[in-house]
């Protein structure tokens, strides 16, 4: 079914011009601001940020923040941090690449650049891992994935966890440690993380060391996750979400809406009344991360009247720019959701 609109005149149509940019100097706020009123990805950009800076001076709204790839080698990590910190995201949902590969950093060494033109069977020989341009030291990057495994020795082998709460407390270890990560600020925040795919990463690696070599398995319940979750989207008033990428994460914070709805019997849907995703796959392929903001409207996750914008573009572009325009327009965001009940479940 085609959807036809009511019949508009020609000045309706033609009522808001293009804004020409000029150079000069100006905030990355004001160009953005600019840009938005201009066309295709430009125009995106621009809205991205005028919708995100909206998100944060509202009240009863709770910021979800899908997090994927492997975006924390490429200097991107400490945006998340500052965003995490700066409570311009209420939740975190994030691959387990993004909150690991950071501690590399955290526990001071580097991602190095490099070339995606490099003779991979050199770097193999010189424990030198590439991540497209992006090299870093193999030695360094078993520190992280040991820095994870002292942290899982100390847990109880007899119980289940959901990853915020194996996350929660990896935050709190790394805090003592004065080790400065993702998931140290959001355990200083009050900001529940959770990893859908926390194992396909060095935590995986960790964990099942662990179990080899110790005999102690840490057993890691999604099912908790996803209740957890949906409980969140059910004790809030509204919604709003942050997609960097698409993938697990993505998904998992959709389908919270999903479930507060079928908890009440699928008649009421609850859809997110913001939206925002920056993402470099097109929707033809029918794969998700590609996947458009109206298409969820089909679903119930998405509400039809959300202020909403979808930017294609490389999240390594976008990020900085969006975040620095962020810290012009709204310097800290002014109501954060208070979910500590979370953290009592």
């Amino acid at each position: 079914m085609v959807r036809r609109d009511a019949v508009v005149s020609k000045k309706e149509v033609l009522s808001k011009p293009v804004e020409t940019i000029e150079v000069g100097k100006k905030s990355v706020s004001r160009l953005l601001d600019e840009m938005a009123q201009t066309g295709f990805q430009g125009k995106k950009l621009g809205q991205v940020a005028e919708i995100w800076a909206d998100m944060a001076v509202q009240r009863d709204l709770t910021v979800f923040l899908g997090l994927t790839g492997s975006l924390s080698t490429t200097g991107q990590w400490k945006i998340v941090k500052w965003l995490v910190e700066n409570r311009y995201v209420d939740v975190l949902v994030s691959t387990g690449a993004n909150i690991s590969e950071d501690i590399l950093e955290a526990l001071g060494y580097h991602y190095y650049q490099g070339t995606w033109l490099a003779d991979d069977e050199e770097l193999l020989r010189l424990k030198v891992d590439r991540f497209y341009d992006v090299y870093a030291d193999e030695m360094q990057y078993r520190k992280l994935e040991n820095t994870i495994y002292r942290y899982a020795s100390t847990l109880d082998d007899t119980k289940a966890y959901s990853t915020r709460e194996f996350l929660h407390g990896f935050g709190a270890f790394l805090s003592k440690k004065g080790i400065d990560s993702i998931v140290a600020a959001a355990y200083r925040a009050g900001v529940p993380v959770y990893s859908p795919g926390l194992i396909d990463s060095g935590y995986g690696v960790a964990l099942s060391l662990l179990k080899r070599q110790k005999g102690r398995l840490v057993r890691l319940d999604q099912t908790k996750d996803m209740e957890e979750l949906a409980q969140i989207a059910e004790r809030t008033k509204r919604t709003g979400v942050v997609y960097l990428g698409g993938g697990v994460p993505k998904d998992t914070i959709q389908l919270s809406t999903i479930i507060k709805s079928l908890a009440k019997g699928g008649e009421e849907e609850t859809p997110h009344e913001y939206a925002i995703q920056i993402t470099a796959d097109s929707p033809q392929w029918g794969g998700l991360s590609g996947c458009t903001l109206e298409e969820a409207v089909s679903w119930g996750k998405i509400a039809p009247s959300a202020k909403k914008a979808t930017l294609y573009a490389d999240i390594t572009l976008a990020l900085p720019i969006v975040a620095h325009a962020l810290n012009e327009k709204v310097t800290k965001r002014s109501h954060p959701a208070d979910l500590g009940w979370v953290f009592r479940l």
